[in-house]
């Protein structure tokens, strides 16, 4: 029996996973501590259903996903918002040395997925599929990009990504608290400790207050972007390059963003905006997850395994070794280490989470505190989509 799902109806259900979600999510624990979003626990469990139905015979369902890619351009738009090269600048040295290291990470992810992929004598965009797309991506990149590589003939890449993207989650909730433990208790760190001026945390928390008036006016500035955004895709597309749709409504959001900032001629309702975004991301979310095939992973069960434990050595060894020391082998670097863990594999919520759980025990890491959001959430997306991108064009 074949069911079919107009786009109101995929919406609608979407919907409804995402709130099933948010239920179960209030009801286990283990979900809430794993900061494991709602769309992903609702969607899946839904997913799991119409694979029963598929593999029994009972029912085959279609879905029209026309507005998962409208939700999903408004979203990436909203993170293109976030590009303030202001909040860069005042970050000063240690921010652009953490970039740095990140844009490292997400390089390093990449060619040990291609490279593992060549040793199981995989198709190297199979790899990519446990690369920084899931990685560092986590469930928004891995939902984006999956479509694209199903262009280039890599089945099911998005059921790929997004079962790869869920155990990020999870492996980098459990591992960065332990890591982070381990180098402050080892190396007698608590002792380096110091209490940091966080008056740019509050200055940034007062520009991202909201007002109910003000959400129509976010709403324009982001349609404006998405519009602007087409002619920088429609010209980026003149390079002979595949990119993924919402990149030139990213790359639009971030000049109007650093045109306000040092303008000063109109407001970016950065709140808002951002408010706006997560909505669409769970909206986004719901609709990528009702549409996974999980079928399709059963024939990728052992080297998806195999895949994913890599990326979990290079998480430890990148945090513990690297991260460590660069960032001066401190009690900060200690704690910044922590949070790599959380957005390396998963999300910067998880990267919070992991941070909270050391500062409650030991001591409190404003230094931390300032360069993980900025990074995990202002510029780690909008350079991890561009470096997927010249990856993907390069296999």
């Amino acid at each position: 029996m074949q069911i079919h799902l107009d786009m109101y109806q995929t919406l609608a259900i979407a919907v409804v996973v995402l709130m099933l979600g948010q239920f179960l999510k209030q009801k286990i624990h283990f979900l809430e501590k794993f900061c494991v979003p709602a769309p992903v626990v609702g969607g899946l469990l839904f997913a799991i259903f119409t694979c029963v139905c598929f593999s029994t015979g009972v029912a085959e369902f279609s879905f029209d996903d026309t507005l998962r890619e409208v939700c999903m351009v408004f979203f990436f738009t909203s993170v293109g918002f976030q590009a303030n090269l202001k909040v860069l600048k005042s970050g000063g040295k240690s921010l652009f040395i953490f970039l740095i290291l990140v844009i490292v990470l997400i390089l390093s992810q990449n060619f040990l997925a291609i490279g593992m992929s060549s040793v199981l004598g995989l198709d190297p965009l199979i790899g990519m599929c446990t690369g920084s797309i899931p990685m560092v991506g986590g469930h928004g990149t891995a939902g984006a990009f999956g479509p694209v590589l199903e262009d280039f003939n890599v089945q099911g890449a998005t059921t790929i990504c997004t079962a790869a993207a869920t155990f990020g989650l999870i492996a980098g909730s459990l591992i960065g608290g332990p890591i982070g433990r381990r180098l402050i208790e080892k190396k007698n760190l608590l002792e380096t400790a110091v209490t940091d001026d966080d008056s740019l945390l509050v200055e940034e928390e007062i520009k991202h207050e909201r007002h109910t008036n003000m959400y129509a006016a976010a709403v324009f500035q982001l349609i404006i972007a998405v519009g602007l955004g087409t002619i920088f895709s429609w010209l980026l597309t003149k390079t002979g390059m595949t990119f993924p749709i919402y990149i030139g409504a990213m790359i639009a959001a971030a000049l109007i963003r650093n045109i306000g900032e040092y303008s000063g001629k109109f407001v970016i309702h950065m709140g808002e905006i951002n408010d706006l975004g997560g909505i669409c991301l769970s909206l986004f979310l719901g609709i990528a997850m009702i549409t996974l095939k999980l079928w399709q992973l059963a024939s990728l069960a052992l080297p998806l395994v195999i895949l994913l434990g890599a990326q979990v050595l290079l998480i430890f060894i990148f945090t513990y070794f690297i991260i460590f020391r660069v960032m001066g082998s401190d009690y900060d670097a200690a704690v910044l280490a922590a949070g790599t863990c959380g957005f390396g594999m998963g999300a910067t919520p998880n990267a919070m989470a992991n941070m909270q759980v050391l500062c409650e025990r030991y001591a409190p890491s404003v230094k931390a505190y300032l360069l993980i959001p900025l990074i995990g959430s202002l510029f780690a997306d909008f350079l991890n989509s561009l470096a997927i991108t010249f990856f993907i064009n390069l296999l």
